[in-house]
């Protein structure tokens, strides 16, 4: 039986394609200039997909770029001019602070004058409580010793409350004017700022409107607190803002990429 001629093998590239040329005896001289076509296909998918993830990254380097100058346009950081906010809010803790101090000078020297640790409580709650707070834990009545002392703590963080809401404009005032002074000039400050507290808190303010309310004018009255007191209170006030101003005093504190 007649045995047919062996063809030689059709030359494939690395994936099973056939690729174009001419045979010269036994040698193979593939086409370079041709290409396979699913290659050619596969090489027009990937850049039509890389075409289209490029145009998403610009349309989003274009948004990114909108949304910052948008940021730049309508805040700065930090603020420009005095920044309100912050030295209030601080104000609003460091208040609290010097409220803190200034009982602790009272409780501690109202004995040296021959009054309780807590007469000034007791004065200052005669504003919500009229009269009958002058008789809070008065030594000579013993059956309301325990209500009596929850009001009287009661009273303290009333008195805390207070000077929160009053440290507030002292320390708006100590940022606008007193900027970067020393010890001595700041202390100085706190204190006139402490008297022209005292003056319009009392003689401004509760000197009509306590006896409007509750029928007395136990506050301003010399005979339940001296006006040395309430002044030396509004002064220790005043210096323990100034001395706490360095807590609550705003620095900007730039990144290094700001620098330079």
């Amino acid at each position: 039986m007649q045995q047919r001629p062996q063809l030689p093998p059709r030359q494939t590239d690395e994936v099973g394609g056939e690729v174009a040329g001419t045979r010269k005896g036994s040698v193979f001289q593939p086409d370079v200039q041709s290409k396979p076509p699913f290659l050619s296909r596969a090489f027009i998918v990937d850049v039509s997909t890389k075409q289209q993830e490029f145009e998403a990254l610009k349309a989003r380097v274009d948004q990114l770029e909108t949304e910052l100058r948008e940021t730049e346009a309508t805040g700065h950081w930090p603020p420009p001019g005095f920044y309100s906010t912050y030295h209030a809010t601080g104000g609003f803790v460091m208040g609290g602070l010097a409220a803190a101090l200034a009982l602790l000078v009272n409780v501690i020297g109202a004995p040296v004058a021959g009054k309780q640790s807590l007469e000034l409580i007791r004065v200052y709650l005669t504003f919500p409580l009229g009269e009958q707070a002058l008789q809070l834990a008065d030594p000579t009545r013993g059956s309301n010793a325990i209500t009596d002392g929850m009001i009287l703590a009661f009273g303290c963080c009333l008195f805390l409350f207070t000077g929160m809401l009053l440290g507030v404009p002292l320390q708006v005032v100590l940022a606008k004017f007193n900027g970067r002074a020393s010890l001595v000039k700041r202390l100085i400050i706190g204190a006139v700022l402490g008297l022209v507290l005292w003056v319009v808190n009392f003689y401004g303010v509760l000197s009509w409107l306590q006896p409007a309310l509750f029928g007395g004018n136990w506050i301003v009255d010399p005979q339940y607190l001296p006006p040395w007191v309430a002044a030396g209170t509004h002064i220790v006030f005043g210096l323990s803002m100034a001395l706490l101003y360095p807590l609550a005093q705003f620095s900007h504190l730039q990144h290094p990429a700001e620098k330079s």
